[in-house]
């Protein structure tokens, strides 16, 4: 099973609304993926708790229908 880099955007931009995310399909696959999200919200937060908020947002996503994403997180 995959999920849709349409569905992968829409899930982030509801945890994220204010936020410039980019997302692009590596493999063309719908399975792995490589995302830039810049956000207000990582504001004082180490990179690990960063990513944490990434992969919270994604919930049961992450393992299943996303195989494979890397994330680089920036603040504005």
């Amino acid at each position: 099973m995959t999920i849709k880099e349409i569905e992968l955007k829409k899930i982030l931009t509801e945890s994220f609304p204010e936020a410039n995310i980019k997302i692009d399909d590596l493999a063309g696959d719908d399975n792995h993926f490589a995302l830039t999200i810049i956000s207000s919200k990582f504001k004082g937060m180490s990179r690990i708790d960063q990513h944490k908020m990434v992969y919270d947002a994604l919930g049961s996503k992450m393992g299943n229908e996303l195989h494979a994403l890397s994330i680089k997180t920036q603040i504005p």
